[in-house]
């Protein structure tokens, strides 16, 4: 017999709702709505910063603090220059891919609303052969149907305005999750799906749970930082997506073995508290949940790192979902990684106790592991 799924009706509802609005760097108040709506029956209260960031929080008067984490910001663009026959020019907000752009759909955001615009390209029949151009930063450019500048300045669209992709989340072959931005509101997801689980189990912790959704993560872990500073916590573990490397043209020898539909992936760098990530592979093995394992180097590049090196150290772990075609609008991962990451997140806290402690000189330590 199948093994009943995490996700309910419910669930998916609001993981639809929530991906498709568009919570571009910067601009996440609309997503975090939502995910606050969602989040409301199963916390306490809410803490909310001036930059966006949102944080559910169980049991608000524990000294003791553990955070999980995701972040809610999606990749975009911003209307940098209009020329004086109506086309647009942009600069990325965070990491967007300059390859993907041609002949996609964009939403251009405005005082009046959205506006539709197409990234333009040559046709094939117009371009060299033998010296083709690719897309690059400063060749792409949208097109909004207008003439002239003035055009476009009257529907609204000017200097700063953020542009986002339209694509929206649809499920591939019975189990595959596809939408632009599930790098990382998958885990802003996973990470309330968690807080829904303690609720509905009536599971009762002995320490202040903070179910945290920062925003900015794509332009340099901003809004964990920032967060950090209001929570203080004692301990973190941290959610983001990490790459599916066996698609084509990505090289094992240096991004590591990892594959959607084969666990979470487990992080191994100077950031992550190496007791804490004992911990969750510990719960996960008590738990039959499939793991894989990745290391990462000198930082995970994810907001594991601002909050490991906060408050005076902070011990960090990195739970990580794998997913395929990274910074496209076909990103990809698996239902079964996104339901066994919030189940390793799920046994993991029921793990750590009060006033928890991971220093690594009271707790006989003598190896390297």
């Amino acid at each position: 017999m199948a093994e009943k799924s995490l996700l309910n009706k419910k669930s998916l509802e609001f993981l639809e709702n929530y991906l498709n609005t568009a919570s571009p760097t910067g601009y996440e108040w609309n997503g975090q709505r939502v995910w606050m709506d969602y989040l409301k029956p199963y916390v306490d209260e809410f803490i909310t910063d001036n930059y966006g960031t949102a944080v559910g929080v169980i049991n608000p008067d524990a000294k003791y603090k553990v955070v999980i984490e995701g972040h809610a910001d999606e990749i975009s663009w911003y209307v940098n220059y209009i020329t004086d026959d109506g086309l647009i020019y942009v600069i990325r907000n965070g990491g967007s891919d300059h390859q993907i752009a041609p002949s996609k759909v964009v939403n251009i955001h405005t005082k009046k609303g959205i506006v539709k615009g197409v990234f333009g390209w040559p046709a094939i029949h117009t371009r060299s052969r033998a010296n083709e151009k690719a897309p690059k930063p400063d060749n792409i450019f949208i097109d909004c149907g207008c003439t002239t500048k003035d055009e476009v300045l009257e529907l609204g669209v000017d200097v700063g305005s953020v542009i986002t992709y339209p694509d929206e989340f649809f499920v591939l072959n019975g189990n595959k999750f596809v939408c632009r931005a599930l790098d990382n509101r998958m885990g802003g997801f996973m990470i309330a799906e968690v807080a829904r689980l303690l609720k509905e189990n009536n599971q009762e912790l002995d320490f202040g749970l903070y179910v945290t959704n920062s925003v900015q993560e794509e332009i340099g872990l901003r809004g964990a930082e920032m967060i950090t500073q209001t929570i203080k916590p004692n301990v973190a573990i941290v959610t983001d997506v990490t790459h599916d490397t066996t698609t084509p043209m990505i090289d094992m020898k240096k991004n590591g073995d990892a594959a959607i539909g084969k666990g979470p992936v487990l992080a191994y760098a100077p950031a992550i508290q190496n007791n804490l990530r004992n911990l969750i592979m510990d719960a996960a093995d008590a738990a039959d949940i499939p793991y894989q394992k990745r290391a990462t180097s000198r930082s995970t590049g994810t907001d594991t790192d601002a909050f490991a090196y906060s408050n005076g150290g902070v011990p960090s772990a990195l739970i990580s979902l794998p997913l395929r075609y990274m910074h496209t609008t076909v990103e990809m991962v698996h239902r079964d990684d996104v339901e066994n990451v919030i189940k390793m997140i799920y046994e993991s806290l029921l793990k750590i106790n009060n006033n928890h402690d991971f220093n690594y000189f009271n707790n006989g330590n003598t190896g390297l592991y």
